[in-house]
């Protein structure tokens, strides 16, 4: 570029400049996030820019330059974390985020390694400019042409006019159910703005109004006077495991003819194994599921469930299996300060907590220990709960298998196919291989040391691991070579649950066909246990005695009013009726099952969740704590 060109682009008012690169930076996010841009993102995008620059040429009358510089780079930002926050969540990233900042921090190798190059030209445009202001001439003149005033009465006219069509895109489309459709129709930024400022309250139902027969209605879901398997395991320790990314295609897969999860494969196959289990998590991911599982409620509109609801006192499985003279405990390598999960314990009412304190930092993978020292030593902590002659609940959070799945070499038990090697599947693959291995030793250790044969024992994935929205081409053609054809939503969230308990699922193995989610393991292993419910409000259902029908709604990885029935996973548009139906079966079904009627109840079933849970009395420290 020569000086003289280079001098008359920057000299041409800066208002024409900067509403020109943030033009073409929504160009490019809206090509990652919604596929293509349109000619509409000129009329979505660039009108928020111009009330934002009208602002600047309207009150600045002194470092005009220092001020458009600086929104061009607010909004750089606000772009790139929605490049970026899309590819790992498959959702539009808001201020509520903010609250996630430590959590991304300890991550970043999972949130750099989502980045595709092309992604950082989003900051070219200030690697230019800072070019022209070291060039202490060149920087002169630039910051003198940008204190021209533009007459006030355009300004004004510019002004107005952008604010209008603003308002247009954003008034009409408030009631969209869909983040991400909503996002579209009014423009990435004013979506932004519109969620700071909106400020909906939410209308929350009497606590006195909500029950269980009303939340078994909305289900429709009845309790048997006599449930099948009822005390089946009375008076046996329970432990639950939960695996770490882990999701359903991995059960029984073979590549080459190797099996990836030898052991979790012989858990499935030889017990009781739910093939048609989807996930509930939302921002919170793992905690998330630490959250559900643990109460049978669903996740909070927004935020992380350890943020939202650890002040609360909830009513919970560790508390249930106290009243029944049992002793609990949670074990995770990470620091317990991670996702607020040390408040999260004290409100979940576990006795005791382990984390990397008691773990350490020998064979450290990523966060923590790796799963092998976490069995091995949870394994012993175990073995003396035991001798005490209470039963205990463990609840046992796996990690190695985490995002991005790059375990070091000296954690590799097999060796994967050329053409799976450098991909994020395989990587995905290798990793879910090690971490069954490391399930395989503790199953082994659990058995010699006795714990086996008198625990129930519960295993499922927290979340997926693969997002669809994360997948290169390469990484689509192998899981079309897996599920031999593409890659789904409903694969996405469909991950595994196993109940294996010596001298009951045993006895006769079963793969069962109902449908079942996260939400529902506390009602279920109630169920077993033989502890009733009748106290304990909750959203789940008893798996072995409900063969018929489930109704799960989702949040936060698939947008609000997204629900899995039995038939159909039902992804929402701007409501019901431009809705997307996928059939769980996976087998292309074109005749839509999930009926108005189950998204109505659906939405409901989350809004009883929200105000039972916000109107729960604050949990009152206690004095050791």
């Amino acid at each position: 570029m020569s000086g003289l060109t280079s001098r008359r682009l920057f000299s041409t008012r800066p208002i024409v400049v900067f509403s020109l690169i943030v033009l073409l930076k929504s160009y490019l996010a809206w090509m990652v996030v919604f596929g293509s841009p349109s000619w509409t993102t000129l009329l979505k995008e660039v009108p928020f820019a111009l009330i934002v620059f009208c602002l600047i040429e309207w009150f600045a009358t002194k470092r005009k330059l220092v001020y458009y510089l600086g929104a061009n780079l607010l909004m750089t930002a606000i772009l790139f974390a929605v490049l970026m926050y899309y590819k790992y969540y498959g959702v539009i990233v808001t201020y509520l985020a903010l609250h996630q900042v430590n959590q991304v921090t300890a991550v970043s190798n999972s949130v750099f390694s989502l980045m595709d190059p092309y992604y950082l030209l989003v900051f070219i445009d200030i690697i230019v400019m800072a070019y022209f202001l070291m060039r202490r001439k060149k920087a002169q003149n630039w910051k003198k042409d940008s204190q021209k005033q533009i007459r006030k009465s355009v300004v004004a006219t510019l002004f107005g006019i952008s604010l209008a069509m603003c308002l247009f895109n954003i008034v009409p489309n408030r009631a969209s159910m869909n983040e991400i459709v909503k996002a579209e129709q009014m423009g990435i930024l004013n979506y932004e703005a519109y969620t700071i400022f909106s400020k909906k309250t939410q209308d929350f139902v009497d606590k006195s109004e909500i029950t269980q027969a009303k939340i078994n209605e909305l289900k429709t879901f009845q309790q048997p006077a006599s449930p099948q398997l009822w005390e089946a395991a009375k008076g046996k320790n329970l432990i639950i495991i939960q695996l770490e990314s882990f999701q359903n295609f991995l059960v029984n897969l073979k590549i080459d003819g190797k099996e990836i999860t030898p052991n979790f494969n012989k858990l499935a196959n030889n017990n009781y194994y739910f093939k048609h289990f989807y996930q509930g998590v939302g921002q919170g991911n793992t905690s998330d599921a630490e959250f559900i599982v643990n109460t049978s409620f669903y996740i909070p509109p927004n935020g992380a469930a350890t943020q939202v609801y650890a002040g609360k006192e909830l009513p919970s499985l560790p508390k249930l299996v106290e009243e029944h003279g049992y002793d609990s405990a949670t074990f995770h390598t990470n620091v317990v300060e991670f996702w607020n999960r040390g408040e999260l314990y004290k409100a979940l009412g576990f006795n005791r907590y382990y984390d990397k304190k008691f773990f350490g930092e020998d064979d450290t993978v990523f966060f923590g220990a790796s799963d092998e020292v976490l069995y091995s030593k949870t394994a012993e902590e175990l073995d003396r709960m035991s001798q005490s002659g209470k039963p205990f609940y463990s609840q046992i959070i796996s990690m190695t298998a985490h995002h991005p799945f790059t375990i070091p070499s000296r954690k590799y038990k097999m060796e994967l196919p050329e053409r799976y090697e450098g991909s994020f599947v395989g990587d995905y693959i290798r990793a879910q291989n090690y971490a069954d291995y490391a399930l395989g030793l503790f199953i082994d250790d659990l058995k010699a040391r006795g714990i086996w044969d008198n625990s129930v024992v519960v295993l499922y994935g927290d979340h997926l691991g693969l997002p669809i929205y994360s997948l290169d081409r390469t990484d689509k053609e192998l899981m079309k070579e897996i599920y031999g054809r593409d890659y789904g939503y409903t694969d996405m969230i469909n991950i595994p649950l196993v109940i294996a308990s010596n001298g009951v699922t045993d006895k006769e193995p079963k793969a069962f066909e109902q449908l079942g989610g996260q939400v529902d393991v506390v009602p279920t292993v109630a169920n077993l246990l033989g502890f009733k419910m009748d106290d304990h409000i909750h959203f789940g259902q008893d798996l072995f005695n409900s063969s018929t029908y489930n109704l799960l709604p989702q949040r936060y990885y698939l947008p609000t009013g997204s629900f899995v029935s039995s038939q159909e996973l039902f992804l929402s548009g701007s409501g019901y009726a431009d809705g997307t139906h996928y059939p769980l079966a996976g087998d292309g079904i074109k005749e839509p099952e999930a009926t108005e009627n189950e998204y109505n109840r659906a939405l409901e079933l989350l809004k009883l969740s929200d105000s039972y849970v916000s109107q729960l009395p604050d949990r009152e420290p206690k004095k050791n704590e």
